[in-house]
């Protein structure tokens, strides 16, 4: 398993939740942007930079990611792409994209954005807050628990 990050729109705490989680429980992580990042010296931690442009990170994190990993991003088409390769995916807010809840999850998020593009709805989501980061936290070390488990059982 390995956890792949779409690092330009990780809010900082859930990188720092990641920094940690990655050296504690020795989980390759790594971070990919189009801009730099820093990162903290561990083997376990790395940085992959990409061009810029539009889905360059993302399809960069698409061509890496394997069976079994795991993608932190909030962007639903990234998630439903990693998805098909047989990834799981977790949002910044702690909601897991898997096979059973992409597809309604990417239908909803074109229709949000028709109607965002219609004026119907604006704004888009509250900032990050405290109980996001927990649910973040918690869902992170269920997923890693549980794939650490049937990774030794092999």
């Amino acid at each position: 398993m390995q956890i792949w990050v779409d690092a330009d729109a990780c809010p900082k705490v859930i990188k720092e939740v990641l920094f940690t989680v990655a050296g504690r429980r020795k989980i390759k992580t790594t971070f990919v942007a189009n801009s730099h990042l820093s990162i903290p010296m561990s083997q376990y931690i790395d940085f992959i930079r990409v061009d810029a442009g539009f889905d360059v990170a993302d399809n960069k994190i698409v061509e890496l990611a394997c069976e079994g990993d795991l993608v932190i991003t909030a962007d639903v088409p990234l998630a439903d792409k990693v998805v098909e390769k047989g990834a799981t995916a977790l949002n910044p807010r702690g909601q897991l994209y898997t096979e059973d809840n992409i597809k309604g999850l990417l239908r909803m998020r074109h229709l949000m954005e028709e109607l965002r593009s219609g004026g119907m709805v604006s704004g888009g989501p509250a900032p990050l807050g405290a109980r996001d980061k927990q649910e973040f936290t918690n869902q992170l070390d269920k997923y890693v628990t549980r794939r650490l488990k049937e990774e030794q059982a092999l």
